[in-house]
């Protein structure tokens, strides 16, 4: 679900709680060495995504953000920032050639490059963290 989240919205928050689960505690956050990535270089898009970062000339980045259930990817266009809502069930993550990662969800995808260590670090620790939370079953969803 691709949302804009620039704005304070009660129904917006509901929605993604409810899709990934609300945000970690401090203490949960210290157990897992952080949640968020580094700034990430987005070299390829979906189509609907690509309309959204075509519209300024910025840079095109974003970040993710570890939830209980899923993740959140973040970027920016024009002064809107917009929410890629992937949950642990949904989400499939690619390594492919010249260190690319792609993040799909449904007709969704981003690909971003993954040139150190600390980006690499940090999808290890996402693959890892979905192994241990994704749902086994149809019923735990």
């Amino acid at each position: 679900m691709l949302l804009n989240v620039s704005y304070t919205d009660k129904k917006i928050t509901q929605k993604i709680d409810e899709a990934v689960g609300k945000p970690f505690t401090i203490k949960e956050r210290w157990a897992l060495n952080g949640i968020g990535s580094p700034k990430l270089i987005i070299t390829e898009t979906s189509l609907e995504i690509r309309n959204l970062l075509q519209l300024d000339n910025n840079r095109n980045s974003c970040n993710v953000e570890m939830r209980p259930k899923g993740i959140i990817v973040r970027f920016r266009s024009l002064l809107e920032t917009f929410a890629l809502v992937i949950p642990y069930y949904k989400l499939t993550i690619y390594k492919g050639d010249l260190a690319i990662y792609s993040i799909y969800r449904d007709n969704h995808f981003i690909k971003v490059q993954a040139d150190t260590k600390a980006v690499q670090k940090f999808f290890k620790k996402l693959l890892d963290h979905k192994a241990d939370n994704a749902p086994t079953a149809i019923e735990d969803l």
